[in-house]
């Protein structure tokens, strides 16, 4: 159709960049856009039932696919709902634009009804964020505003009042295509030979890599045999670097495992790969030299010896050539020794006696699960406990993907980043394995999966209570207080919400369950009750964490076992060279 409306031109710019859907909630000064993508084709309107989960859905869609994604929020409360999801967007750093309809235009600034000021809401979420006035604005604003989200790799929000977007065009929308594949940039020759002299002269070196390896597992495999290099990594890196990797020494931080930490304190260097990991105290302060594509984020968190800026497999292939092969193979060999028995010594907490253990272990839950879902499945991860129990037991394969909060850490993301990965790839099995503190903070999202009979598998780890708040609170030396989410039949209000759903207290059902639900052909929710007592510490905790735990003792704190991860560890260790 020919654009009448600034509405309409809106939708025209959408759909000339490619968007297929719009997430939110309708109302009031949205509806005429909602109008004109009622009457738009190759477009839809996705009605949640909270504009953050709209947010957080646009999140995955454009994590999944790479493509902008789109969200909206009509004036006022409506909006600002979108805040949180749209933290986790742009500190993830994903093409997702939001829209953001305003009060009345003659009305701002005098105090109206759901009167706020959405160009200064967003803008710390944000790295574009402005506001049509009028009509001849559009189509272009709309345009810089796509193309920001696609170029930064970020948020863009574009604040328009309701009467303005049902004024009539200005001009016409035209057409215009936007950069949709971003180039590769490879860094300065010196930089290159500089990484090359430091790596070569040093005895001893560690890799620790992050989401920016994605696309570069060969590289790093390479990388790693030619410096017998161990290879660690952080939890978004996890699926990028962990599968058929010889060199695997496990992931450092709050929810680490193995031998990563050790192999980046003792290494005589350490070669951080595509990593912006914020904890910088699970970091060596010396040592270090940083490969990022991100000039900003070079020496944010630990001091360099070298920055490198450029694209981590482009710059991997540049330094090849100037590689010395190490031959000293103690190190490597050490460390990987290091991860088995670490690995060893924890696994017996969640194969002893699961038969009969009850509550239900939430490790066995996560094994379980990771060994009957679908080898290209996407799972989606609540903040929390569960973040644990996916860095520790879903085993990457270079097609399996794992989607959460992971740099905003925001509650009840798991389910509305299900619902966005599974309208982007519906014929995908996506896995929510949401926690019973997040489902039931954006409940209503069961009624959006049921609405559109999405195939969304939600797997409840329902401990009753805050597992991960607990777990701070001890670890700070208080008692636990007020995490309580009470006993709560997750499975009776999804089926009563259109969604069929099983309840598991015995662990001898936990297989059967989960495989059943998982074939089911709609959409299906296990409520599994889980063990309260079943924490996670990270390898490494201060003198003062552990006079935490003495302090708020009483309670029962498994290190947690690592899954099939163990198998992997083994099999480097027999495939070790003999001499």
């Amino acid at each position: 159709m020919v654009a009448s409306s600034v509405a309409e031109q809106m939708v025209e710019v959408l759909r000339q960049a490619g968007v297929e859907r719009v997430y939110g909630v309708v109302g009031d000064s949205l509806n005429p856009v909602v109008d004109a993508i009622r009457r738009a084709e190759g477009i839809s309107w996705v009605h949640v039932r909270n504009e953050e989960a709209g947010a957080f859905a646009a999140a995955a869609e454009a994590e999944l696919t790479g493509r902008l994604a789109v969200c909206a929020g009509s004036c006022g409360p409506g909006n600002t709902h979108l805040i949180q999801g749209l933290y986790d967007a742009q500190r993830s750093g994903l093409p997702v634009l939001a829209l953001a309809s305003h009060i009345p235009s003659a009305q701002i600034g005098t105090g109206f009804f759901q009167e706020t000021h959405p160009e200064r809401v967003f803008a710390d979420c944000s790295g574009f964020c402005e506001m049509v006035s009028t009509p001849a604005q559009l189509p272009r604003l709309m345009r810089v505003a796509v193309q920001h989200a696609l170029g930064a790799r970020g948020v863009s929000v574009l604040v328009f009042p309701g009467d303005v977007a049902a004024l009539p065009a200005a001009h016409p929308t035209g057409s215009g295509g936007f950069l949709t594949e971003r180039g590769v940039l490879t860094p300065p020759p010196g930089q290159v030979a500089e990484l090359a002299r430091l790596l070569n002269e040093a005895g001893t070196v560690a890799v620790f890599a992050g989401a920016g390896v994605r696309g570069a597992h060969a590289e790093v495999m390479e990388l790693a045999g030619t410096l017998l290099a161990p290879v660690g990594h952080s939890l978004r890196g996890k699926e990028w670097i962990q599968y058929d990797n010889p060199y695997d020494v496990g992931m450092s931080g709050l929810l680490g495992y193995g031998a990563c930490h050790e192999a980046l304190h003792e290494a005589d260097l350490v070669l951080l790969l595509g990593t912006d990991f914020p904890y910088d105290s699970f970091l060596p302060r010396a040592r270090t030299v940083q490969i990022d594509h991100d000039a900003t984020r070079l020496g944010r968190r630990t001091p360099l010896e070298l920055a490198v800026h450029g694209d981590v497999r482009a710059t991997l292939r540049a330094l090849r050539p100037e590689l010395k092969p190490k031959t000293d193979r103690r190190f490597l060999d050490g460390l990987l020794a290091k991860h088995l028995k670490s690995l060893e010594s924890v696994v017996g907490a969640y194969t002893r006696d699961i038969a009969k253990h009850l509550p239900i272990h939430p490790e066995y839950v996560a094994a379980v699960l990771d060994e009957v879902a679908a080898e290209d499945a996407v799972f989606t991860v609540d903040t929390g406990m569960n973040n644990v129990w996916a860095a520790r037991y879903l085993t990457p394969n270079g097609r399996r993907r794992v989607i959460g909060s992971f740099l905003h850490g925001s509650m009840a993301n798991a389910l509305p980043h299900a619902i966005g990965a599974q309208l982007a790839e519906p014929g995908r099995q996506v896995v929510s394995m949401s926690g019973d503190g997040g489902l039931g903070m954006l409940l209503g999202e069961l009624l959006t999966v049921a609405k559109y009979q999405l195939p969304v598998k939600t797997v409840v780890f329902n401990n009753g209570a805050l597992g991960m708040i607990k777990l701070e609170m001890l670890v700070s030396g208080y008692p636990e207080a007020e995490i309580d989410n009470g006993e709560v039949d997750y499975a009776a209000i999804a089926t009563a919400a259109g969604v069929p759903g099983w309840r598991v207290t015995d662990p001898g059902r936990v297989r059967e369950v989960l495989a059943e639900a998982l074939a089911h052909p709609g959409p299906a929710l296990v409520d599994v009750v889980t063990d309260p007592n079943a924490l996670s510490i990270p390898p490494h905790i201060t003198a003062a964490q552990l006079k935490g735990f003495a302090l708020a003792a009483g309670r029962t704190v498994l290190s947690g076992g690592v899954g099939r991860m163990i198998d992997l560890a083994r099999s480097n260790l027999r495939n070790i060279p003999r001499p």
